[in-house]
């Protein structure tokens, strides 16, 4: 008790830094742990997410869950462990897309359907293996639900159908849901629904089965062409530029009725993409329209067609091709050149005057 106080404020000052010391020891373990379990941890679980493609690998020593898991954990994420891609990458089949089709064989609502779908969609991409396992009764089994009454159903069965088109074998199959496509696409006004069907369509060779109902619904496409929604746009004009290339249906394209304003689509404001693809159009068109089997038939177009708005003796083609010439992007610069050059009159047609360029700036030859 004798402690002078000089001694009394040493050994404070000792235990002060003894505790400093221990805080600091004992942080650097806490945040230690911290890292350590952050490596470790996997992700969370959602329950209302689609269904994981990726799920937990078992470790040494642990059991895989049963194959069969029941239709309501199939439908959900938790459950049945796994990782579908690595077990892939080592050559093993994971199982993920078949539960995944028995689930959708099962009673499910719209909303469990389209995430099952999506889910489909999403294995096919990524696990090449097993989509290329599948049989033609799954393909089946997704062409059925472009029948069902909600259209988030359709759109995702249309996904997973271009998702499968990708494989060899299942072209013909899926081929025979082009009717039943271009009728989704033709009464359903539905951008995103027409963006996954015309995808679809753009992704497959279509049979000449097909040609029939391709001009009943010729106007829906032009109409989705002339819509404000680029995506669905650019897919529409690419079928239409496929479809420019067939010969027995090159009248029905350029007989087609558009509005008054369709030249808009040429003008230097739009997107380079859509400028690009309707280029491209614009040149198969005339080419078509040149070409020696089309010109061997005396032909007639209604006054608000799409022969009238781009070849017709009132059309301002040519002065948007002049204005593009000069585009910043040099893909848009080159393929209006090349629509320009398709203009020209064939040598044989120079001196008939049935056959006139599209404005007076291609007359004088320059």
């Amino acid at each position: 008790m004798g402690m002078s106080i000089a001694e009394c404020l040493r050994q404070l000052d000792i235990r002060k830094g003894v505790v400093g010391l221990a805080t600091a020891a004992g942080a650097i373990y806490l945040l230690y742990k911290a890292i350590k379990a952050g490596i470790k941890c996997q992700p969370p679980i959602c329950t209302n997410s689609p269904i994981c493609i990726a799920r937990e690998c078992p470790g040494p020593g642990e059991r895989a869950l049963p194959q069969e898991a029941p239709a309501s954990e199939a439908s959900s994420v938790g459950g049945a462990k796994g990782l579908a891609i690595e077990r892939e990458r080592h050559g093993r089949d994971s199982g993920e897309l078949r539960r995944l089709f028995n689930s959708l064989e099962c009673k499910q609502d719209e909303y469990a359907k389209s995430m099952i779908l999506h889910s489909i969609t999403r294995c096919v991409y990524l696990l090449e293996a097993e989509a290329s396992a599948c049989t033609m009764d799954d393909i089946r089994l997704v062409g059925y639900m472009l029948d069902d009454k909600d259209n988030s159903v359709k759109i995702q069965a249309l996904n997973t159908l271009k998702a499968f088109s990708g494989i060899r074998k299942f072209r013909l199959k899926i081929q025979e849901h082009s009717i039943k496509v271009l009728e989704l696409i033709s009464t359903i006004w539905d951008s995103e629904l027409h963006i996954a069907g015309l995808r679809l369509l753009n992704n497959l060779p279509l049979p000449d089965f097909v040609h029939p109902q391709l001009r009943r619904v010729m106007p829906a496409l032009m109409e989705i062409l002339q819509c404000d929604y680029i995506l669905a746009q650019v897919q529409a004009i690419r079928l239409l530029s496929y479809l420019a290339q067939k010969n027995d249906l090159l009248y029905d394209i350029l007989n087609c009725q558009v509005h008054s304003n369709f030249l808009t689509l040429f003008q230097s404001t739009q997107p380079g993409s859509l400028l690009f693809e309707v280029l491209v159009f614009a040149e198969r068109l005339s080419e078509g329209r040149n070409s020696p089997h089309y010109r061997a038939v005396k032909w007639h177009y209604n006054e608000q067609s799409l022969h009238e708005a781009l070849f017709g003796d009132e059309s301002r083609l040519a002065d948007r091709l002049l204005a593009l010439v000069i585009h910043p992007e040099e893909e848009v610069q080159i393929q209006a050149c090349k629509v320009i050059v398709s203009l020209q009159c064939p040598q044989d047609l120079r001196a008939r005057p049935s056959c006139q360029p599209s404005s007076s700036f291609f007359n004088s030859g320059e």
